[in-house]
């Protein structure tokens, strides 16, 4: 079976619900509004890590508006051209990396404040002047080992508020065999959107072989895996009622831990003509690390 998108997903607001797409536009940043927004209290950004509430929030997109809803809350919608941003560029913290970012309306403030239960800001990345730039050790390396492939990346593959890449890529079986663990032990599967993936692929890998890909390419779209991506808890919430659980995190812990920790898929960065889109059902064809 060859290898093609089964899915594409953005996650507007970091740690909020995302979005399935049937296309979407893509560059060096990712996915087209992929993790834009940052949720902020006390001056840190806030995951589902503390807070799993935020799963409860359910995001959409229209040509103009950004809209949020939520158990118990009013409707929300950012607008997408800027009007409600306020305020000069302000320094946010993601992990190590510091980005210029653009307060929301009061309006959104105060709807994530009585939503979460605490003083809340919204931030949106300032995009052009954002300047975070993905691991320079991970993409250095993976450029030295593949220097005939070198030319078509750039040394800063820049992003906004995701975790560490522009992309996270995963790879259909791989859930698939994971759920077939879980199942032995007399344990419920999960769904992919435990693991907030951008882009799944379906065919022409094994479980976990994605671990010895070094590429994928779709068109003039080229994808470096470049690292493993490393999890934390957050797979273990259940993103429709937030609730907190065991698994699959005893599981991967057991069977998928690296020098690096509990992995599940691979962290992309991205080569892509102005105006690239992805879809759905597109042909991937994959290069491997060996």
């Amino acid at each position: 079976m060859s290898s093609r998108i089964r899915s594409l997903h953005i996650y507007p607001v970091k740690s909020c619900a995302g979005i399935d797409l049937a296309t979407s536009p893509i560059d060096e940043a990712g996915l087209a509004f992929d993790r834009r927004w940052l949720v902020v209290s006390g001056g840190q950004f806030l995951t589902q890590r503390q807070l799993p509430a935020m799963a409860l929030v359910r995001t959409a997109l229209d040509d103009t508006h950004l809209r949020l809803s939520a158990p118990g809350m009013p409707d929300l919608a950012i607008a997408l051209d800027g009007s409600g941003l306020h305020g000069d560029p302000q320094a946010v913290t993601v992990w190590r990396d510091t980005m210029p970012a653009r307060l929301e309306s009061e309006a959104a403030a105060a709807w994530f404040s009585q939503f979460l239960q605490r003083p809340c800001a919204v931030f949106r990345i300032d995009v052009p002047s954002a300047q975070r730039a993905a691991s320079a050790q991970w993409v250095g390396g993976w450029l030295q080992r593949h220097p005939e492939d070198a030319s078509h990346y750039r040394d800063r593959n820049l992003f906004g508020f995701a975790d560490g890449f522009p992309l996270l890529v995963v790879n259909q079986a791989s859930l698939d065999a994971l759920n077939a663990q879980l199942a032995a032990s007399g344990k419920a599967p999960v769904p992919m959107d435990r693991f907030r993936p951008n882009i799944v692929i379906e065919g022409g890998l094994e479980a976990y072989e994605e671990d010895h890909v070094a590429s994928l390419s779709t068109g003039a779209v080229r994808m470096a895996l470049v690292k493993p991506c490393t999890r934390c808890g957050i797979p273990d919430i259940d993103q429709a009622t937030a609730q907190r659980h065991d698994e699959p995190g005893w599981t991967l812990a057991a069977t998928r831990t690296l020098d690096l920790g509990v992995v599940f898929g691979q962290n992309a960065i991205v080569a892509a003509p102005a105006g690239a889109m992805l879809r759905v059902g597109d042909p991937v064809d994959i290069e491997f690390d060996f």
